[in-house]
């Protein structure tokens, strides 16, 4: 049943699911001996009406994620949340104005023509866009993302941007054919998205602090290889309303 807001469930059943969420980050981050604190929960609001983001940011949540630039768009211009909207869907060089005018950062940049649109789009608007670079770890070829291969040549380019400002790197696991073949997959994936980071962290001098990594079903295995920002939707919201 459809709520008022649009939304399958109330605020309260989201404060539940959002309580589980940070619980199972802090089980993950207990057990390495990391601080909760280092991880964020990026609520993913694709699909989802405009209440899902006015809910994420009544629990406090800092960043809401929107996979498609048009939705996010329409979606913040219904919203008064004073959230930050990060694009975490593939963008196409032709939204890259649009992306770098409404979006606070974009988690999903894996091209050097990409960074050249949104650096000229960025030097427009006068400002500086932080963003991600989104790197296929996992070599799945179903997931958009640079080769760890270009991986440094891309860092090395983005890093020349005067208009861009690099925060970190961005990746998605590949599903397996069993569940645990799926958890092999995450953490491999995200062993070598980190290494990577550390790797070319020192290697640039440049901080890279975020690596985004980590969904519902995988954010254990992603807080355990140092992930700092988890994505996440279905657990928090549910299944899309077909209203």
């Amino acid at each position: 049943m459809t709520t008022a807001s649009g939304l399958l469930i109330d605020f309260e059943e989201f404060a539940r699911r959002a309580d589980k969420v940070r619980a199972a980050i802090g089980e993950a981050c207990a057990e390495i001996g990391r601080m909760p604190s280092e991880v964020d929960l990026l609520a993913v609001t694709k699909t989802q009406p405009a209440a899902a983001v006015e809910f994420a940011a009544r629990y406090g949540l800092r960043a809401v994620g929107e996979n498609r630039v048009q939705e996010g768009v329409e979606k913040r211009a219904q919203s008064t949340a004073k959230v930050m909207w990060e694009l975490i869907g593939h963008l196409q060089s032709n939204k890259a104005r649009q992306a770098a005018e409404h979006f606070d950062r974009v988690q999903s940049v894996d091209s050097v023509k990409l960074l050249n649109h949104l650096d000229r789009a960025a030097a427009e608007l006068g400002r500086t866009l932080p963003i991600l670079l989104q790197i296929n770890a996992g070599n799945d070829p179903a997931k958009f993302g640079a080769d760890l291969a270009d991986a440094p040549a891309l860092l090395e380019a983005a890093l020349g941007k005067a208009h861009l400002r690099v925060d970190g790197f961005m990746t998605i696991a590949p599903l397996g054919a069993t569940p645990t073949e799926t958890e092999e997959h995450a953490r491999r994936t995200f062993s070598n998205l980190r290494t990577l980071r550390d790797d070319l962290a020192a290697r640039f001098g440049a901080p890279l602090r975020e690596l985004s990594m980590g969904m519902t079903g995988d954010l254990k295995i992603a807080v355990a290889a140092g992930s700092t920002i988890v994505r996440v939707g279905t657990a928090l919201y549910g299944q899309r309303s077909a209203t």
